[in-house]
């Protein structure tokens, strides 16, 4: 789908250093192809000179929204042309994501198999107008526009689960000066998700073994404020989680997303695998039996 699994853009490469966190990132859209492409856009509009390249005040990866022409408060991507390069940017990155679905689609077609696709969980400038960071990775969601239904409707066409990350992280824990809310953001998401009836799954982004970050994850994954999640995936497991006190917090927030959730696994799947839960219950209810006899 894209870096590090996910439906975006490469616009912040953190592994070599160019971009760090909260820098904006920068627009991918200088190759042949997306060059010609957002030429032809650009020539369908009756505007010729809006194809000659991506917006020139975008500034750079490590910058603030403020310190560009682009993303400032009342900057161009409000304009009609920054509303123009905003279509096509995002609509390419959904040809991608489609075009990527229908061949997994195609694949794995008459198995009992349940495609998921990640989106990124982009919460710094989340709280500024234009949104920048979101922006330049695909997703067309400003302070005016809600860029993750469109993604969500083309999940659902697919049949596709919404997988969504930072499902741990909480408004206060983040650095004032970034804007963040991965709370907002993981609301939003439950929202669009829920409107179009795509299933919704998510996973932690930071390594966490605190009680506070799996409260938030007990708080997210439930129905009760936007669409609850059918599965989470449990992220940077290393030696660290198994000290006494990590592994007591990680059994006790097992135990809770168990018992406690609105939205439960169900007791058994259509694939029947070494994970169906009656399969295991089973097994150790004839490990027993053979104890008892022998």
């Amino acid at each position: 789908m894209g870096p590090c699994g996910e439906l975006r853009y490469p616009s912040y490469p953190e592994s070599n250093g160019t971009w760090r966190f909260p820098g904006i990132g920068e627009f991918q859209c200088y190759d042949k192809y997306m060059k010609a492409s957002l030429a032809a856009s650009a020539d369908a509009m009756g505007n010729e000179s809006w194809g000659r390249g991506g917006p020139h005040d975008s500034g750079q990866y490590n910058q603030f929204p403020e310190e560009t022409g682009f993303f400032k408060k009342d900057g161009t991507w409000n304009s009609e042309y920054g509303q123009f390069f905003l279509e096509w940017y995002s609509r390419k990155l959904l040809e991608h994501g489609d075009t990527i679905l229908a061949s997994a689609e195609g694949i794995f077609k008459g198995t009992s198999c349940k495609l998921s696709g990640k989106v990124a969980g982009i919460h710094w400038h989340y709280n500024t107008r234009s949104h920048a960071a979101e922006l330049t990775a695909g997703y067309y969601n400003t302070r005016n526009k809600d860029g993750y239904l469109p993604i969500a409707r083309m999940f659902a066409k697919r049949g596709v689960v919404f997988n969504f990350t930072c499902m741990e992280m909480r408004d206060g824990e983040q650095p004032h000066s970034a804007n963040c809310s991965p709370e907002g953001l993981v609301r939003q998401v439950k929202n669009a998700t829920r409107n179009v009836g795509v299933e919704l799954a998510g996973e932690n982004a930071l390594e966490r073994y605190d009680g506070g970050g799996y409260a938030q994850v007990l708080s997210t994954s439930r129905a009760d404020s936007g669409n609850g999640l059918s599965a989470f995936t449990y992220l940077r497991l290393n030696k660290r989680l198994f000290e006494p006190e990590n592994w007591r917090n990680l059994v006790e927030f097992v135990k809770n997303m168990s018992e406690g959730g609105n939205t439960r696994l169900p007791e058994c799947d259509s694939s029947r695998t070494d994970l169906y839960v009656r399969f295991v219950k089973q097994s150790h209810a004839k490990k027993n039996a053979e104890v008892a006899v022998v």
